[in-house]
């Protein structure tokens, strides 16, 4: 899983119907044709599209809206008055919102977790995005409005699962233990059984949602789940920061798969989840940025970097996480983690996601080693090109697929209307 990523310091790329077909110091003869269309790659430094791998997209509406407070505060007295009273135009337009910034920053591949799923789907359709889906279920409700939850979830994951040229997967997603009754979330597994998909929830991410779910199920959230037959199932957990030597191994031999997210669980003073030691034992992680309303951006590099700095920071250990590693989980890891094998990588038969930046930058010189740079040096704001599937989203910072003033304008005029009613 550590392994070194190949680098390439000077050479050419080809994509032919979406697919890498050669990459390498030479171009081979059959491309040497007048009709290809030729870009020049001088002064980029180009790698793999970044997957982030858990997020709740809509919510970039809420971006400031509440800072500084508990996850318990910040949820049950913050967020969720508003979000139960937003519909499809609130949702269609914060997800929007996050495309454009996941777009500007280089992440081409995004886990979303909420509800309207149809909204969101239809944007990452036609921004060109990749997308890993997922209507998260809450049920803590009536059993008629489980069950309706449940039947709206498994009717979306059937609709669009393999849509946009493959570019939309879906999972099943119910919100987290403590927010689903034991019997809801053994149904859920059945329903990710019967429609072979993964299942997504939050876990373990804070203290007190681990001494909460003691004192009410008499076992961690870890043991809970796998009782339930979660860890059964191909399964991605987001945070996952108070786990224990045990669980960690738990993880490792059912395959579990983490979703790593410093900036927010650090702005919800959550906590710093035991990366290396999921690392050592052979746990895939991969990096997340939740949503920007607990982040509060969508910058993938600032989660690698942060990734890399932080457990270096705690451990006393400056090997803890290399560059590499903190790489790889923003890329090929990522992709991994959604169970998607053929993104993550430049290399000829993957499909072409890729990214350039711009290799100008003051903070990139001198041009030494470009892993380095990228990690401890790049931020959202050096990309400059972005391709998904071999269309091009982005063109020499310029939005190819969304509309940035109307997605600016909409995201203010909610704003407006859910904060004061105008």
């Amino acid at each position: 899983m550590n392994e070194q990523l190949p680098v390439l310091k000077q050479g050419h790329m080809g994509v032919d119907s979406g697919i890498i077909s050669f990459i390498g110091t030479e171009i081979p003869a059959e491309w040497n044709d007048a009709s290809i269309e030729v870009k020049d790659g001088s002064n980029r430094v180009y790698l793999p599209g970044l997957v982030n791998t858990h997020g709740h997209a809509a919510m970039s509406l809420l971006r400031g809206y509440s800072d500084d407070v508990s996850l318990q505060v910040w949820l049950e007295e913050k967020m969720w008055p508003i979000e139960n009273a937003w519909g499809a135009e609130d949702i269609k337009w914060g997800t929007l919102l996050s495309i454009m910034e996941m777009i500007r920053g280089g992440t081409t591949t995004f886990v979303d977790m909420y509800s309207f799923m149809e909204e969101v789907a239809a944007v990452v359709d036609s921004s060109g995005m990749r997308g890993c889906l997922a209507r998260g279920v809450i049920g803590l409700c009536p059993p008629d409005i489980q069950t309706a939850k449940l039947d709206e979830a498994t009717a979306f994951a059937k609709a669009w699962h393999g849509k946009a040229n493959g570019r939309i997967t879906t999972m099943m997603s119910p919100h987290a233990p403590y927010t689903c009754p034991p019997d809801y979330i053994e149904r859920i597994v059945a329903a990710s059984k019967e429609l072979n998909l993964p299942i997504h929830i939050h876990l373990s991410e804070t203290a007190r949602e681990v001494q909460g779910h003691i004192n009410q199920y008499g076992k961690r959230p870890v043991a809970h789940l796998n009782e339930l037959g979660v860890f059964d199932r191909p399964t991605l957990v987001a945070h996952a920061v108070h786990v224990t030597q045990e669980e960690i191994e738990l993880f490792a031999a059912k395959g579990v798969h983490v979703s790593h997210n410093p900036g927010s669980n650090l702005k919800l003073a959550s906590g710093i989840a035991p990366v290396p030691a999921m690392l050592k034992a052979g746990v895939r992680v991969s990096l997340g940025t939740d949503s920007s309303a607990s982040n509060n951006n969508l910058d993938l590099f600032e989660e690698m970097r942060l990734a890399a700095l932080l457990h270096k920071g705690v451990s006393g250990d400056p090997t803890a996480v290399p560059a590499t590693a903190a790489l790889r989980m923003g890329t090929i890891e990522g992709a991994k983690s959604i169970w998607i094998e053929d993104i993550g990588c430049l290399q000829p038969g993957m499909k072409a996601d890729f990214i350039a930046l711009d290799a100008n930058q003051a903070h990139f010189q001198p041009q030494s080693d470009w892993i380095s740079h990228i990690v401890y040096s790049a931020n959202a704001n050096d990309v400059t090109d972005v391709w998904v599937d071999g269309k091009q989203l982005m063109s020499n910072r310029v939005l190819l697929t969304v509309d940035e003033e109307r997605i600016r304008f909409e995201a203010n005029r909610l704003l407006r209307k859910f904060s004061t009613g105008a």
